[in-house]
This record gives C-alpha cells, sequence and structure tokens, in this order.
C-alpha cells in the first residue's frame, strides 16, 4: 500500500460527459485533505495552458491524471493512484498489482469510456 501521496494530482476529465463530470466530482470530494486531488475539464482553456502537451483528442479518449513529479496516467493506470488519494479506498489500490488485473482494469475501462455518453443517460 505505502505512504499517502504527497501533493496535488490533477485530474483530466471530459467535462462534457455527465458520467465523468459526476465522477470527477465524487471523487475530489473524497480525496485526502491537503488538496491531494484537483479536476479539469479537458477542453476548458486553464487545462490548455497549465498542460498543452495533453492533447484535446488524448483527452477526451480516456482520463488523464498529472502527479505532482509530472508524470501522467492514463485511463485504468490512473485508477490506483486515484485510490491511493481517497479517504479510505486506498487499499483497493493493491488489487490492480495482482497477475491479470491491469489488463483487465484496461479493457473494462476501455468499454466505459467508449460508452459513457450512453451510459451517462443524458437528459
Amino acid at each position: 500500500m505505502g505512504a499517502p501521496p504527497v501533493g496535488p494530482a490533477v485530474l483530466i476529465y471530459d467535462g462534457e460527459c455527465a458520467m465523468c463530470r459526476g465522477s470527477a466530482l465524487w471523487l475530489m470530494r473524497l480525496a485526502l485533505s491537503g488538496g491531494a486531488l484537483e479536476i479539469l475539464p479537458c477542453r476548458s482553456g486553464p487545462r490548455r495552458v497549465r498542460f498543452p502537451r495533453i492533447s484535446d483528442e488524448a483527452c477526451m479518449t480516456a482520463m488523464q491524471l498529472v502527479l505532482p513529479d509530472g508524470r501522467v496516467l492514463t485511463g485504468a493506470d490512473a485508477v490506483p493512484e486515484l485510490l491511493r488519494r481517497i479517504r479510505g479506498l486506498g487499499w483497493l489500490a493493491a488489487f490492480f498489482a495482482l497477475p491479470g488485473a491491469r489488463p483487465l482494469a484496461r479493457r473494462f475501462y476501455a468499454w466505459v469510456a467508449r460508452n459513457r455518453m450512453r451510459l451517462s443517460c443524458r437528459r
């Protein structure tokens, strides 16, 4: 499990998707105190200014998590780090180290990402 993460991470998400927007807000509310997580919509001006190397196409395909050291985790690969930043859920990150867990998580994430607009039940 390790020590809690230090410094804020920035979650870049599809702000036009109701499910993505709701999930990002939920994660931010649950994040550890001390600013463990910041959220930015993909197509926002602040995201483009702060993270120009992340293209609109990349962040509309999968969430991007920019760590304090500048590394970028994409899609399902960001999930364990997000879990470590949520009060009481950090222990779940260990499941991603189990044999076969990452490839399965990547396939599941890709399916959800491709179908997110239909799954979000937009009105």
